[in-house]
């Protein structure tokens, strides 16, 4: 079964607080989302395999450990997944980065697919799908379908924050994915949105409307 991660660092409760707050400008918003989103690839990539190799110091030679290659890839759901991007690859800069494009069908209020520009080595690769909002689970259960039908087989998700809803729905449809958050809210409004929340991340981010 899925595991759930919730991450009680300091330094992150602390940003996402100011991440809350909406006198917040978009400048800063965007500054602390990035920060939060490198604090926290610091605990998702903990797990990561290591190999031993000898090395020289000035002193003498060594054994010392190393990341042992494996891949990684970054996934952000458009739009407001881009936010978090640039902050995992602060610490880990040979990712490579895919894209998913989701729309809200008006009818069905499914999401809807419309653009997928993944890695070409899909089935060899580790990754992390990323979305500041995980708010009916919709779009992430959706997303990691698209990676899971083009060979994808380790598939980490990674928020913010998220509604317990949410997080049920991806457990649910996904029990072999792990799930990582900053903050796990309290409920989905009648609108859909997180309570506290932050508002619509995208909005926030680019400036929006």
């Amino acid at each position: 079964m899925a595991k759930v991660y919730v991450f009680d660092h300091p330094l992150i409760q602390h940003k996402l607080t100011y991440i809350r707050e909406k006198s917040t400008g978009t400048k800063e918003f965007r500054e602390l989302v990035d920060e939060v989103a490198t604090l926290m690839a610091f605990e998702i990539t903990r797990d990561l395999p290591l190999e031993e190799i000898e090395i020289e110091t000035p002193v003498e030679k060594t054994k010392s450990k190393v990341l042992s290659g494996k891949k990684l890839g970054i996934i952000p759901i458009l739009r407001a997944g881009i936010g978090m991007v640039d902050g995992i690859l602060k610490l880990i800069p040979a990712a490579k980065v895919g894209h998913i494009g989701l729309y809200r069908d008006p009818k069905t209020l499914k999401p809807v697919e419309y653009y997928v520009k993944l890695p070409s080595d899909v089935e060899e690769r580790d990754f992390i799908v990323v979305d500041p909002m995980l708010a009916t689970g919709g779009s992430a259960i959706e997303a990691i379908n698209s990676l899971k039908n083009r060979g994808a087989k380790h598939i980490k998700f990674m928020c913010l924050i998220a509604a317990p809803e949410g997080v049920e729905a991806v457990k649910a449809a996904h029990p072999d994915v792990d799930i990582y958050i900053a903050s796990l809210d309290e409920k989905l409004n009648d609108h859909g949105y997180i309570v506290p929340g932050l508002g619509d991340a995208g909005d926030r981010l680019f400036g929006t409307k």
